[in-house]
Formats: C-alpha cells, sequence, structure tokens
C-alpha cells in the first residue's frame, strides 16, 4: 500500500491511498464467505456456492463492493498511522479507481489536530480583585445566617415589607385560565422578589381575606414570556421575628458560645471563599492571555458541531426543563437570536482553543495523572453532580468516560503550570500566592472546554473507534 498526505488547510488534510489487489485477497475471500451464507443456489448447497457461480449469478461487482466496504477501514488506519496525524471524527473516502485484479485508490478527507506551537507564558501578568473581608461582608453573612433562624407569628393587620402571607395565585392570558396557572398555599416574603413582578404592590397593604389583581409578565410554565392577568388571594398575615444578635443566637446557630467566635468564623470562612474565587479569576485571565497568544486554528465543522451540540442541549435540557422555549429565553434576557448565536459561537470556539492549547502543554510539559489525583477529582466531580462516588465511578467507566476525566485532570495541571510562571497581583498590587491551584484549575479548564457531547475527545474517540465500529464509505 502507498499512501500520501495533502495539507488541506491547518486543520484539515487529504490522504491519497493506493492497494495493489493482491492485498484485497483476504477480503475478497471473506466477501465470498458472507454472500455464500447469503443466497441459495439450485444444485448447491449453502455455503458451498463456488466463486464462479457467484460471479455468474450476482455479479462480480457486488463481490468488490463487499471486500472494498470491508477493508477500507482498515487500509484508512493504516495510512493515518503512517502519515502520523491524529483525526478528529469520520473521513469522507472517495473511491477513484477500483480495477478488478489489478489496483484500489481512494482518497479520504479529515479533519486533524493542527500543531501547535506553545508560546512563551513567562511574561503573562494579570490583575484579579484583591481577597479582603470587610466588617460588612461579615455583617452580612451573619445577618443571613440570623433570616435562617426567624420565626413567624400570624398577625391581624396589614401585609407590610418582611411579612410572610400565604396567599392563592391563579393567571389568565387572553381571559383563559392556564392549566398550570392555579397556585394554592404559597408562601411569600413581600419584598423577597421571589415570585412575579407586581405582586410586591399588589399585596401590601392586604389583610387576610382580600384580594388584588395585578399584569406581569410569566416567568416560566406554558406561557412563558406572555402578560398575564394575576388574582391573589391573601389567606394569612405573619410577622418575621429575628432573634437577638447575642452569644445566646451564636449559640442557637453554631457550635460556638459566644457571637465573637460566631463572627470570627464567619470572617475566616469568607475569607476562605474569596480566596476561591481569586484563584478562579486569576486562572480564567491566565488562561484568556494564553489563548490570545497563540495561533490555534479551529475546524469548521468540529466548531460548527459543537455550536449545534450546545444550543441542542440547552434548548432540550436546560430550557425544557425550565418549561420555556428559546424565544421566551431571548426575551428574558434581552437578546436576539443573532447576538445569542454569535455568543454561542465565541464561547464554542474558546472551548475547543482550550483543550488544543492545553492538551498540546500536556505533551509538551510530559505531565502525567497518577491514580490518586484521579480519584480526587472523580469524587469532586461526583459531589457536582448530586451522585454518590460509586454510582459516577460506575457510569463513567460504563460510558466509556474514563480517558476524558484523565484529559480533565490532565489539562488542569498544565494550566497550573502556565498560571505558576506567570504573575499574578491583586487590584492592591500585590502579588497573589494562590494554594491548590491544580484543583481549581481543573474547574476553569473544564469550564472553558468544548461541551461533553462533541469534546475534542469525543471526536478523536469516534475516530479511533473499531473498525467494525466505522460506517461505511462512499463509493465511486
Amino acid at each position: 500500500m502507498k499512501s500520501a498526505v495533502e495539507n488541506l488547510n491547518p486543520t484539515r488534510v487529504r490522504l491519497t491511498v493506493e492497494v495493489p489487489f493482491e492485498e484485497l485477497k483476504s477480503n475478497l475471500d471473506a466477501a465470498y464467505k458472507k454472500i455464500n451464507q447469503q443466497v441459495t443456489v439450485p444444485g448447491f448447497r449453502k455455503g458451498k456456492i463456488p466463486a464462479r457461480v457467484i460471479d455468474q449469478r450476482f455479479g462480480r461487482g457486488a463481490v468488490l463492493e463487499e471486500a472494498v466496504n470491508d477493508a477500507l477501514p482498515g487500509l484508512y488506519q493504516s495510512a493515518v498511522e503512517e502519515g502520523e496525524l491524529n483525526p478528529l471524527g469520520q473521513p469522507e473516502v472517495d473511491i477513484t479507481e477500483l480495477k478488478d485484479n489489478e489496483l484500489l485508490a481512494f482518497t479520504a478527507e479529515v479533519d486533524v489536530r493542527p500543531k501547535i506551537e506553545i508560546p512563551d507564558y513567562s511574561g503573562i501578568e494579570v490583575t484579579v480583585e484583591a481577597a479582603e473581608v470587610s466588617d460588612e461582608d461579615v455583617d452580612k453573612a451573619v445577618e443571613q445566617l440570623r433570616e435562617r433562624f426567624a420565626s413567624t407569628s400570624v398577625v391581624e393587620r396589614a401585609a407590610a415589607e418582611g411579612d410572610v402571607v400565604k396567599i392563592d395565585l391563579e393567571a389568565k392570558v387572553d381571559g383563559e385560565v392556564l392549566d398550570d396557572g392555579v397556585a394554592n398555599g404559597v408562601d411569600y416574603t413581600i419584598g423577597s422578589g421571589e415570585l412575579l413582578d407586581g405582586i410586591d404592590d399588589a399585596v401590601t397593604g392586604l389583610e387576610a381575606g382580600a384580594t388584588a389583581t395585578f399584569t406581569s409578565e410569566l416567568k416560566g410554565g406554558s406561557a412563558a414570556g406572555k402578560e398575564a392577568e394575576v388574582k391573589v388571594d391573601v389567606t394569612s398575615v405573619s410577622a418575621r421575628e429575628l432573634p437577638e444578635l447575642d452569644d445566646d443566637f451564636a449559640q442557637l446557630a453554631s457550635e460556638f458560645d459566644t457571637l465573637d467566635e460566631l463572627r470570627e468564623d464567619s470572617r475566616k470562612r469568607l475569607g476562605q471563599s474569596k480566596k476561591y474565587e481569586q484563584a478562579t479569576e486569576a486562572q480564567e485571565k491566565v488562561l484568556d492571555e494564553l489563548i490570545g497568544l497563540a495561533e490555534i486554528p479551529v475546524p469548521e465543522k468540529l466548531l460548527e458541531d459543537e455550536v449545534n451540540t450546545r444550543k441542542h442541549n440547552l434548548i432540550n435540557h436546560q430550557l425544557a426543563q425550565m418549561g420555556i422555549d428559546l424565544a421566551a429565553y431571548l426575551k428574558m434576557q434581552d437578546k436576539s437570536e443573532e447576538d445569542f448565536d454569535a455568543e454561542l459561537k465565541e464561547q464554542a470556539e474558546k472551548g475547543i482553543k482550550t483543550q488544543f492549547l492545553l492538551d498540546e502543554l500536556v505533551n509538551t510539559e510530559k505531565l502525567n495523572v497518577s491514580q490518586e489525583e484521579l480519584t480526587e477529582h472523580l469524587m469532586r466531580r461526583a459531589q457536582s453532580s448530586g451522585m454518590s462516588p460509586d454510582q459516577f465511578a460506575q457510569a463513567v467507566v460504563e460510558g466509556g468516560q474514563v480517558p476524558m476525566l484523565v484529559g480533565e485532570v490532565a489539562r488542569g495541571k498544565a494550566l497550573a503550570v502556565v498560571v505558576e510562571a506567570a504573575t499574578v497581583k491583586d487590584s492592591n498590587g500585590e502579588v497573589v500566592d494562590l494554594d491548590d491551584e491544580d484543583e481549581t484549575a481543573e474547574t476553569v479548564a473544564a469550564d472553558a472546554e468544548a461541551s461533553d457531547d462533541t469534546e475534542v475527545a469525543s471526536a478523536e474517540a469516534e475516530a479511533d473507534k473499531p473498525e467494525g465500529d466505522k460506517p461505511e464509505t462512499d463509493k465511486a
């Protein structure tokens, strides 16, 4: 077999392959055997029909077609290995010449990983927010905890801001009550903004047994995005009472004996949270700078597939669960569909570039993933998915996603290498020392990458399928 590689552009190649006919002998034998099992010819036992009879009765062309289809995946894979290519997805194959007992020639066009030169990233410098915790931050955290321990008691007066009202709701659109527009016994805190726009003004000043109507744009359900006439019946009004901020409250709401100890613990927790946010911000900005320094071509087909998959997932999973369609979502976001598509394409392109670049860094820096690192990453992913580690691990193994997780960890380590070499300062001009940057780098790298269904790893897995799993090629 002879093969040659032609670079059509930085991300696509054309393979030209010529195969002497003698190399197809095993495929021809297999084709005759397969046809033998599928057909019957009077005078011959099933499976014992001579090749010349098959040629006469069914045509040599049928045999050649079966043999070529059987041979092409292996021939293509051999040409890929000979050309030292990293294909993405399935090839477009065209048989250019088929001479019986002489020659098979075909071309295969396929997207490939581009060759990327890692830029000098030692000079990257970014600025992040200072991880400072103010007294106001502590006050807010303690007040939120205090809100959780508030008690309520029914009062015989008009409702005011901060009160909890128990209400029944009925929404109409075009004069018709919606099937999903009725809700009874809803507890609502006036001023919380957790229900429909306009409800605070409608219920403020009402006593138990009173009714009001108002108009509001529905945020979810079958009529999401439409104006509705909403009737609200107040069945009770309750005042909220907050506990005193003293040592008794600290003992009630925490494991601490004094309010000062509770406040100090809140300050510590807020500091840790801000440090994590600071590390995440630093890694996101360093990644953006790194991508900006590198020349990273993106295969058009891969980008198109990624955009389509992201859009499909949003519409059919996230928005479907919310009970709204894309038009309603865009209205809520105050975006045109053109702006939305452009934003989606930009995100998808960044995701693909991130994976290309960090994978190249993994190879350049010769970074490996240990079993301990993989286990820790699996535990974090399980926690974020809401599954137990055992359930998540089983799903990963059954779905063949272990290489994907290994890739996530490796790319996180690659990003951490770049962040370590970069200069990170806070808004006060102080150099930031980032702790546990591998863990946050994994999160940043994974968030920036392509979506699960069409990420580059999936495209490569598709290209690496066993021969029997590959689709049939087009024939000339």
